[in-house]
């Protein structure tokens, strides 16, 4: 068996490459959905379940939304539909960039709080290496 060479294919050298954006390619699309009132449908391109989930769960809980879910056409496609319906009082494009900004402050102090954890168990580990060094002593007992 053979190695198949990514280039020969056309496909990007890493996993990664398949989350970058080309040149010219939009993140986010809205479709106005006509079949209900108040409804979009946004594109998100090269996102998967992790966004589709985490953005349609959180609109689900905002007062003025209706109706939030997503799917994923193909599995081999990194593109993400969300459907939003709201009541009126907000867009659903409003509601999107709400969630969004929620979102980006609750995981800025979710950051904030674990670096701070980190130091301080950064500073009590430097504390027990110092009291620990008794340099073959004995414990005392």
């Amino acid at each position: 068996m053979g190695s198949t060479n990514a280039k020969h294919c056309n496909l990007p050298d890493t996993g990664f490459e398949l989350f970058l954006l080309q040149d010219g390619e939009k993140k986010i699309t809205e479709k106005v959905f006509t079949g209900m009132s108040n409804t979009s449908d946004f594109i998100l391109l090269k996102e998967d379940h992790t966004l589709g989930n985490l953005l349609s769960e959180h609109l689900k809980q905002a007062p003025n939304v209706l109706l939030a879910g997503y799917k994923i056409a193909h599995p081999n496609v990194p593109e993400v539909m969300i459907r939003i319906q709201t009541d009126g009082t907000i867009t659903p494009r409003e509601a999107l960039i709400s969630a969004c900004k929620q979102l980006v402050a609750s995981y800025g102090q979710l950051g904030r709080e674990f670096q701070k954890e980190l130091a301080l168990r950064q500073f009590a580990d430097q504390g027990e290496q110092g009291g620990s060094n008794n340099h073959g002593q004995g414990s005392g007992y």
